[in-house]
């Protein structure tokens, strides 16, 4: 019985084993919280803005890719190898995106680029948090950021000057307010 309980025990403690030391524990740590919160950071935008794919779905889709490509890359695997990951990756997140886009037939409007291709770039970041480039991952992160925020706030003033002139210009399918 005892045998049983120790051999048991070894077996827990061997499947554990992929995080040898506290280093590498924090390492991974820090990683996955990268992930999340530059995430989170695209997500918050994106909720305020009523979106679908809000806070949750981003730093979802942004852990989920840095666990993706930091599994394989903890079990030794090489850059090279795991460019299929990253191929993997991209076109899973591609059909994610698409579940984000609707064709309003009625209106010819197509919504939700914007929201798909956040989702898209939050992945990116997340593989790019996950493989330990989080300088890389921080910079993206506030391009994102200002291409949502400040160069939504340009394209609204465009609209408005030409709404004032008297021009009814159509709407680009990314800015009839689905973005």
């Amino acid at each position: 019985m005892i045998d049983t309980a120790i051999s048991v025990w070894d077996t827990i403690v061997d499947e554990f084993s992929d995080i040898p030391d506290a280093a590498q524990a924090t390492r991974i740590a820090l990683r996955l919280a990268m992930a999340i919160l530059l995430g989170a950071a695209i997500g918050y935008e994106r909720e305020l803005r009523g979106k679908a794919a809000g806070l949750r779905t981003h730093m979802l889709v942004s852990l989920g890719a840095a666990i993706f490509i930091l599994a394989p890359m903890q079990r030794g695997m090489s850059v090279a190898d795991a460019s299929r990951v990253l191929q993997g990756i991209i076109a899973g997140i591609g059909f994610l995106g698409a579940g984000a886009i609707i064709k309003m037939s009625d209106h010819g409007r197509i919504k939700g680029l914007t929201t798909a291709a956040s989702i898209w770039v939050a992945a990116a970041i997340g593989i790019a948090a996950g493989m330990g480039l989080e300088a890389t991952a921080v910079v993206s992160t506030l391009a994102v950021l200002f291409i949502l925020v400040v160069v939504r706030r340009l394209e609204d003033n465009i609209d408005r000057k030409e709404k004032s002139k008297g021009a009814a210009s159509p709407r680009r399918p990314d800015q009839d307010g689905s973005g």
